[in-house]
C-alpha cells in the first residue's frame, strides 16, 4: 500500500505531524477547550428553524459576501465596527490561514511567542510561511519591551499574539499590543479566541487608526459553537479586500451563515454560561493549588498547572478514570478545560486519587 513517504509531497511538509488532539469517547472531555455546556433549548430551536429555511435555498450558492452575518458580528462586537470591518470563515483557523495566504507565504515570516496555540505554526507551515519564535518573560508574560525587542530583531512580515494565550491562559496588556503594533513593519494579528472569558481588555479598542492590526475571534468557545465552525476577524476594511483575493468562492455555506446569525441573535442567552465557566476555572485554580499543584492564573476557559512529575502517566490514569485532559508539551505541566460543575468535580476527584507528584 502506498504511504505518505511515497508521494511527491512538498519537501517542507515531509516529516511534519498534523494537528492531532486525542479524540476519545470518555465521560468527561476536558482536553480541547470546548464549551461543555449545551446550547439553551429555545436558542437551539431558533437555530434549527433558521437552518430549515436555509435548506430550502441550498440549490443556489450562498451569499458570497455573507453580508447579514458580517452585520450581526459587527453589532455583537460593538466598538463602532461596521460590516465592512468584519471577515469570517470556517473557524478562526481558516481566518488565520487567509491572513497568511495574503500576507505571508514563501519568502516571508511570521513571529510567534511559544508556548502558544499550536495551529499558528502549523498554518504557517501549510502556507509556506517561515515560523520564527521569541522567548516569553517569566510566568509566560509578555512585556512591551520583550515584544518590541523580538520584532526589531526578527523584522517579521506578520506577528501573531495570542490573548488570552493558549495553553497558558495569560492575557496581554493593551500597552504590549500597542507597542507591538508600533514596532511591526507588517501585519499584527491578535488571536482573541478566548476573549469573552477575560477581564474585558481587548485589542478591538486599538483598531481605529491602525490599518495593519487584525483581531481574530471565534464562536467555538463562549458561544458553544465548536461544531458549527465559525471564526471571524475585525480590522480595517482594506483587510477584507485582501482576504477576498485568497478565499475560495462561497467559502461560508448557507447553513453555516444561517446558524451563526440565529445564534448571534441570542447572544445574551448564549453568553450566560460564560460566568459559570469562569467560576469553574477559578475553582480549578484554587483546588489544584490545594492539592499541591501550581496552577497559573488564567483569563481563559482552561487552566495550565505544573508540579506534575510524569504528565503522560497522569494523563493515562485520568483516561482510565473516564476523564481526558491535555498534554501540551510543557515539562511537568498539564492543561484542563473548565467544564460544568459536575465535570470539574469528577476531574478533581479523579486527580486526587492519583499520586502525581
Amino acid at each position: 500500500m502506498t504511504s505518505l513517504d511515497d508521494l511527491p509531497i512538498r519537501d517542507d511538509l515531509r516529516g511534519v505531524a498534523p494537528y492531532g488532539a486525542p479524540q476519545e469517547h470518555v465521560r468527561v472531555r476536558l482536553n480541547v477547550n470546548e464549551n461543555t455546556h449545551a446550547i439553551p433549548e429555545g436558542v437551539a430551536t431558533d437555530i434549527v428553524t433558521a437552518l430549515a429555511q436555509a435548506v430550502m435555498g441550498v440549490n443556489r450558492y450562498p451569499d458570497r459576501e455573507f453580508t447579514e452575518l458580517r452585520e450581526a458580528l459587527a453589532a455583537y462586537l460593538g466598538h463602532g465596527l461596521a460590516a465592512n470591518n468584519i471577515w469570517a470563515a470556517n473557524g478562526s483557523n481558516e481566518v488565520l490561514q487567509h491572513v497568511l495566504q495574503a500576507f505571508g507565504g514563501p519568502g516571508r515570516s511570521v513571529l510567534g511567542f511559544p508556548p502558544t496555540y499550536s495551529m499558528h505554526s502549523i498554518i504557517a507551515s501549510g502556507t509556506g510561511t517561515r515560523w520564527v519564535t521569541a522567548a516569553r518573560d517569566a510566568d509566560y508574560e509578555l512585556s512591551p519591551q520583550t515584544v518590541v525587542a523580538a520584532i526589531e530583531r526578527e523584522r517579521p512580515d506578520v506577528v501573531f499574539l495570542c490573548s488570552p494565550n493558549n495553553p497558558t491562559g495569560t492575557a496581554l496588556s493593551i500597552e504590549t499590543i500597542a507597542a507591538a503594533y508600533d514596532a511591526t513593519p507588517g501585519i499584527l494579528l491578535v488571536d482573541e479566541a478566548y476573549s469573552e472569558f477575560g477581564a474585558g481588555d481587548t485589542a478591538l479598542t486599538l483598531l481605529e487608526g491602525r490599518p495593519r492590526l487584525l483581531v481574530s475571534r471565534t464562536m467555538s468557545k463562549a458561544f458553544a459553537f465548536a461544531g458549527a465552525r465559525v471564526g471571524y476577524l475585525a480590522a480595517d476594511p482594506a483587510i477584507a479586500d485582501a482576504m477576498r483575493l485568497v478565499r475560495l468562492p462561497y467559502h461560508l455555506s448557507a447553513l453555516t451563515q444561517a446558524a451563526a446569525i440565529a445564534a448571534l441573535a441570542h447572544a445574551p442567552e448564549m453568553l450566560a454560561m460564560v460566568d459559570d465557566i469562569k467560576a469553574q476555572r477559578d475553582r480549578l485554580v484554587l483546588q489544584l493549588a490545594a492539592q499541591g499543584y501550581t496552577p497559573l492564573p488564567s483569563a481563559s476557559n482552561f487552566v495550565l498547572f505544573g508540579g506534575v512529575d510524569d504528565p503522560h502517566a497522569v494523563f493515562e490514569q485520568l483516561l482510565a478514570n473516564d476523564v481526558i485532559i491535555r498534554e501540551v508539551g510543557i515539562p511537568n505541566h498539564l492543561r484542563v478545560t473548565a467544564g460544568s460543575e459536575a465535570e470539574t468535580t469528577i476531574f478533581l476527584d479523579a486527580l486526587a486519587r492519583i499520586d502525581a507528584r
